[in-house]
């Protein structure tokens, strides 16, 4: 799909050829193996790492199984090796009414991290995305992974809203 020498010599591991392609069934393990990446930073108090990354592996299974319409899972591979996904969806605009790309879960291994796995991935992304038309491309990402979101910011995304969470108490049984 799209290949790219990317990374920064300074965070350690060099550059990296990159390339992008749509996942294969054989992928599945990495896939979802990889997805326990995404608690690394430090999730809400309130949310444990296990649900995150269930809630996660849930959606790729169901990916895997039978693949939603308007969806793609690109991986990122350097010489064959696998580095990294992103699970692309199509949602629809609660302002405009319009349909957008949406970038579900985006996970790089931790020997990838820094060295460019991510930004082809975004890169590969927006392809999608501007492949089907879309005018925006939109993700979600937890407060505290700052560094996801410095990329984010540098790569030109923008914050548009923030969700607040009040628990509760426990549901009763």
């Amino acid at each position: 799909m799209d290949r790219a020498h990317l990374g920064d010599p300074r965070r350690g591991g060099g550059r990296v050829s990159v390339s992008v392609r749509p996942a294969r069934p054989e992928d599945r393990d990495f896939v979802l193996a990889t997805a326990v990446e995404l608690v690394v930073f430090g999730p809400p108090e309130w949310r444990t790492p296990e649900e995150i990354v269930e809630g996660e592996a849930r959606a790729l299974r169901a990916f895997f199984d039978a693949a939603p319409a308007g969806s793609a899972l690109l991986l990122a591979e350097e010489d064959g090796r696998r580095l990294g996904f992103a699970y692309l969806e199509t949602l629809r605009d609660y302002f405009l009414e319009e349909e957008h790309g949406h970038i579900g879960i985006l996970a790089v291994t931790k020997e990838a991290q820094g060295r460019g796995a991510g930004g082809a991935l975004l890169d590969a992304a927006e392809s999608w995305a501007r492949s089907r038309g879309h005018r925006r491309l939109t993700l979600h990402v937890f407060e505290r992974n700052v560094r996801a979101r410095a990329v984010y910011d540098h790569r030109g995304y923008r914050a548009e809203s923030l969700k607040y969470v009040k628990l509760l108490g426990e549901p009763p049984r």
